[in-house]
């Protein structure tokens, strides 16, 4: 039976990671934040945060700017937006996919508002990607078996031919549970021949 519908993961598939450990720790360091007090606040907020439900300047508040500091909200966010860098095998590869017009491209992925958007238009991925299945939208995140439940009754993809690319292995369970083919992402300069098996070429 052959693939139609393509669902990629945004951070660490076709871009850096938005906002995880690595991220946190160059602002830790580059804006003196004390770092067990930082995560700390992080956990308490990251899940509100990127179900849609806390904006951008709420978790700041939050997180940072609780008390005084001698940086600006705006360095702050200008340094967290520009940690994002795309994968640029990656995205050649699901551009190449979109022009041979034979799968329905999709993103499936954990984002807050404002990260995602800037995403989308930094990385081009408006002019790849159909739909995006995002937890600031949909209002629930990875692993959740629901976030997938979602993305493919929104999209009505038959799970069997549909592939979900993700490089965290626990978010490749449920969408293998549901009846999904999974491709555990390494690099972009290898996912042409992952896909390859499975009948998916540009």
């Amino acid at each position: 039976m052959s693939i139609t519908h393509l669902f990629f993961d945004v951070g660490g598939v076709l871009g850096t990671n938005g906002w995880s450990t690595p991220q946190r720790r160059r602002a830790i360091e580059r804006f003196g934040i004390d770092a067990a007090e930082f995560e700390q606040q992080h956990r308490d907020a990251i899940g509100t945060f990127e179900q849609g439900r806390m904006t951008l300047d709420d978790y700041l508040d939050a997180t940072v700017f609780y008390r005084d500091r001698e940086f600006s909200r705006e360095s702050f966010v200008a340094f967290m937006l520009a940690e994002s860098r795309p994968d640029e095998a990656t995205i050649a590869l699901a551009r190449r996919l979109a022009e041979s017009g034979k799968y329905r491209m999709m993103t499936l992925n954990n984002e807050s508002l404002e990260l995602n958007l800037h995403r989308i238009r930094q990385f081009g991925l408006q002019h790849i990607f159909q739909a995006f299945f995002t937890s600031c939208w949909l209002g629930v995140t990875k692993p959740s078996r629901r976030i997938y439940e979602l993305a493919l009754g929104i999209s009505q993809a038959p799970p069997e031919r549909a592939v979900f690319i993700d490089d965290r292995g626990p978010n490749l369970m449920p969408a293998r549970a549901l009846g999904m083919q999974t491709i555990h992402f390494t690099s972009g300069d290898r996912l042409a021949g992952q896909l390859a098996p499975l009948g998916v070429a540009g």
